[in-house]
Order: structure tokens, then C-alpha cells, then sequence
């Protein structure tokens, strides 16, 4: 993986050199905490930290170059400086070059979309492996080489990270990779150096406007990763984008491509068709009609957008050659996600469900699922983190009192918000609920997490149903000054289990 510095300085257009450049290349970092003895160091200049401040602490780690977009300080013989326009563009040139260009090496699925990325990503890694290929997945949750399991911090991680498990994942022999990936991500050319083979686009929802300004930036910002697949510089061949056609942002995702489309539908409009639809509390069953013909499923996930999740997976397993009767087999025996529609069982007399949506259209799916088997009533516990996009704020609250006939206002993950002033937001939402069509219906605010899902527990009658959404499989919770140990479902059972032990 070692590579000489003047290999790597090849790669960009006129840079400025002040050193030697007959040095090998160890390792590469951003960050200097992580600089070993042979290191490339990046200066990247960040919103909150600026890589040219930290040069001396790399040096004395082990750097021996650093790229940089800023004059700086004599930095002595020993260390190479090489100046370019941007950091974060050399970087995504050097650094898949410094370990080989792994995603070229394995066949790359990426997911896109506000909702259903998750699912989709572990729906299609059951279906290859059961089809005998070795499966690495980096997503929301974790990263798995095929069953060895690497924690993550951003759904995809930058250009560094990223190709450092790619090539990981090439050296355990990998057959795949499926990766969540994301608007940031495909914005931010994090995934530089990746050459994906299938594109999969499950729905454009409101999401990330603090980013992306507008929804058109964010529609754009999804549609690069079906640009890429027709890139004339691409490696690979055998291409193809799987598209939801129900969703209006899909026919754009089309348009964004000249490779081959498998698209999907609930609607009868695509390639893959799902119709005779029967959601239950603990599964689901339908049919898919598609080129093989029909497959009837009876799957342990339930819910709607779970069903769109499924066409998506059977649309890149065929797409990589796989048996309708291996697709039927995995889908048949997949379990769950953590987080995603997860039933909290510890004995009590009603349905608590642990989702992890915390957008509008996650948090209107989930609960229409939950109404369509509810007998009593449905209690809601949800917020909206901090630090994050506002304007999503009212619309959640509009949605969780339409649906819900108890709502428990709470935090989420506020970072550097007042968890207060993120309430307020939500609450107008709310209110505007209550004074329309659904009088009558009641709320509640508690800022404190665990206040508010003991809350809900303590109200829950015989067959209702608590959903508690936003965190999902998240085991911490994010505050102004500290990061603290949180599982909702772990708190959901507590607390049932303190209700069991006082009668």
C-alpha cells in the first residue's frame, strides 16, 4: 500500500513543492491524532477545526508531507509541503490512488434516498450471501465485512475512511460491497475514488435543507450517484440503476442515466411490481410480478415502505444474476434491522415499536403501518434532533397528531440546541393539528427522553400501540456538552419491567 510521494504528487494539476519528494508513503490522515511515523498529512479546513493549526502535532506523530491550501510557518528540512487550491480535492485525488482504487476492485452497490436506506442495504446483502457471495455492508448502523462488524460515524464516511475498508474488504476477499450513501456524502465527493456497478434510489422526502438549501440541490445531490454509473472513465461494465417509479423524484434519477433501469413499483407503473399487500403487527405478505414471473412472499418485516424496500432488493438481485428461488429464500428467512420497526417484547399487554424514523415521510409511514393494526390507541413519542434541518419540525408534529391520539413531545438528540426551543418549533406543528380536523386528540411535552417514554408506557392501555421514533438503533444521545449512554429500547424495557415489579 506504501507509495512514493512523487506518484502521488503526479496526480494534481501544478502544485506548489518545497522539499524532497524521494519519500514512501506509510499511511494517510485529516486528522492528526491519527498520523503515524510515514504519514501523508491532509490540512483540511473545516467549520470548526482547521488542519494548518495542528502541521506541528502531525510532524512530531511521524508526517513527513503535508498538503496544504494555506500559506504556512517554515515547518523545517523534514517535512515535504505541498500547496494546492483545495485540500479536500487533492485529497480525493491522492488518497484511493494511495490504497490501490479498492472500488475498483469490487462490485459497488449504492443506495440513495431520504427513507428505506438501511433495510435495503441489509435486504440485498441476505440475498447475495445467500447466493454464496462474500458481502461487505457500510451503512447508518455499522459496517460488516462479511460478519465482522466495525462501528461507523456517518453514514458514509469520508474519502479516507471509506477507501481504507474498501480495501480491507478486498483483502478478506469480498465479493461485494453495499453502501448506504448519502446526499452529503454524493455533495461532498466522499465516495471519490468509488466506481459503483448498481445505483438504487428508494424516495425523495424533505430532509437535510440546512445543507442542501433547497429540496432541487438535494434532488441534484442524489441524482450523482446515477451520473456516475455512465462515466466515461469507469473501469467496470454491467451497470445498472434501480429506480422507484412511484416516487416523483424517480423519473429524474432515470433521466440522470443512460444504463440499463429496473424499475419498481407498488402502482403497476415498473419492471417489478408488488400487488395483494397484507400488513400485519409481526409481517408482511404480497406478490411480486417481474421477468420471472410472480413470487409470492410471506416476510417477518412489515409495513408499506418496507414492501418498496423488498422490490428494491430483488431489483439489484437481479440485476447481478441471482435465482427468483434465492431471492425468495433469503427475503423469506430475513429477521429485521435494529431500530427499524422494532417490536419491544417484555410482557406487557400492548405493542411497543422502536423506529429510528425521524423524518416527515418516515415518521407518516411507520405510523400508518401501526394504524392498520391497532385496535386501541396509538401513542406517539418523538422529536427532532438538534443543529439539524428546522423546517421538517412543525410538519412532524402536524403528522404524529394526525396519526397518533396521545403525542409525547420529547428530545431527540439536541447537540448545541436548547432541547426547548426545539420543542417549540414541534409544538406549532402540533397545535395547527389540534385546531383542525383532529380536535380532540391530546399532547404532551417532556424534554427529558426517559420521562417521556415512561410517560407513554405508564398511559398504554391493553392494545394500544407505542411507537417511539427518531433514535432507532442509536445507544447514546447526543446533548449540548456531553454524549450519553441512551437505547431507547433498552429504557422501554426498564421501565416496563419497574411497571411489572409494582403491580
Amino acid at each position: 500500500m506504501a507509495k512514493n510521494l512523487k506518484q502521488l504528487t503526479a496526480l494534481l494539476t501544478n502544485p506548489k513543492i518545497y522539499g524532497q519528494l524521494d519519500k514512501t508513503i506509510e499511511a494517510v490522515a485529516h486528522d492528526s491524532r491519527k498520523v503515524v511515523p510515514g504519514t501523508l498529512f491532509f490540512c483540511v479546513s473545516g467549520v470548526h477545526v482547521d488542519g494548518h493549526d495542528y502541521i506541528a502535532d502531525a510532524a512530531k506523530r511521524g508526517a513527513i508531507a503535508v498538503v496544504v491550501e494555506k500559506d504556512v510557518p517554515d515547518t523545517g528540512d523534514n517535512i515535504t509541503v505541498i500547496k494546492v487550491a483545495d485540500t479536500r480535492a487533492a485529497m480525493q485525488l491522492m488518497v484511493p490512488y494511495f490504497y490501490d482504487y479498492p472500488g475498483h476492485k469490487l462490485r459497488m452497490i449504492g443506495v440513495t434516498g431520504t427513507n428505506g436506506k438501511t433495510t435495503t442495504t441489509y435486504l440485498i446483502r441476505d440475498i447475495l450471501r445467500k447466493a454464496g457471495y462474500k458481502t461487505g455492508l457500510i451503512g447508518t448502523i455499522q459496517t460488516l465485512i462479511d460478519d465482522k462488524a466495525l462501528p461507523i460515524k456517518n453514514t458514509t464516511p469520508d474519502v479516507i475512511e471509506l477507501q481504507s475498508t474498501l480495501a480491507e474488504m478486498v483483502n478478506s476477499g469480498m465479493n461485494y460491497v453495499i453502501m448506504e450513501v448519502s446526499s452529503h456524502a454524493l455533495a461532498l465527493n466522499r465516495v471519490a475514488g468509488c466506481e459503483f456497478d448498481t445505483g438504487v434510489f428508494t424516495n425523495m422526502t424533505q430532509d437535510h435543507l440546512d445543507f442542501h438549501q433547497t429540496f432541487e440541490n438535494y434532488i441534484d445531490a442524489k441524482a450523482a450517484l446515477f451520473r456516475s454509473l455512465t462515466n466515461p472513465n469507469n473501469t467496470k461494465t454491467g451497470k445498472t440503476a434501480v429506480i422507484n417509479l412511484d416516487d416523483n423524484a424517480g423519473a429524474i434519477m432515470a433521466k440522470n442515466t443512460a444504463c440499463p433501469v429496473i424499475s419498481y413499483s407498488a402502482q403497476g407503473k415498473g419492471v417489478l411490481s408488488a400487488s395483494d399487500v397484507n400488513v400485519k403487527e409481526n409481517g408482511s405478505s404480497f406478490q411480486i410480478t417481474g421477468p420471472f414471473g410472480t413470487i409470492d412472499l410471506s416476510l417477518t418485516i412489515t409495513g408499506m415502505f418496507n414492501v418498496y424496500n423488498v422490490l428494491a432488493a430483488i431489483g439489484v438481485a437481479l440485476s447481478e444474476g441471482v435465482a427468483p428461488d434465492v431471492i425468495k429464500e433469503a427475503l423469506e428467512s430475513f429477521t429485521s434491522v435494529p431500530g427499524r420497526f422494532e417490536l419491544v417484547q417484555a410482557g406487557q399487554p400492548f405493542t411497543v415499536i422502536v423506529d429510528y424514523a425521524h423524518t416527515p415521510d418516515g415518521l407518516e409511514n411507520v405510523l400508518k403501518t401501526a394504524k392498520q393494526f391497532a385496535q386501541g390507541k396509538i401513542i406517539v413519542v418523538f422529536g427532532c434532533g438538534g443543529d439539524r434541518d428546522r423546517t421538517k419540525r412543525p410538519i412532524m408534529g402536524r403528522i404524529a397528531v394526525q396519526y397518533g391520539d396521545l403525542v409525547l413531545a420529547t428530545s431527540d438528540n439536541p447537540r448545541s440546541e436548547d432541547p426547548q426551543k426545539i420543542l417549540v418549533d414541534v409544538e406549532v406543528g402540533i397545535k395547527e393539528a389540534l385546531n383542525g380536523e383532529t380536535k380532540g386528540k391530546q399532547y404532551e411535552v417532556i424534554a427529558d427522553r426517559r420521562q417521556a417514554i415512561s410517560r407513554a408506557i405508564s398511559l398504554a392501555k391493553p392494545q394500544d400501540v407505542i411507537l417511539i421514533a427518531g433514535k432507532g438503533h442509536e445507544t447514546y444521545q447526543i446533548l449540548h456538552d456531553r454524549t450519553i449512554d441512551f437505547d431507547d429500547r433498552q429504557v422501554a424495557r426498564e421501565v416496563i419491567k419497574e411497571m411489572n415489579k409494582n403491580g
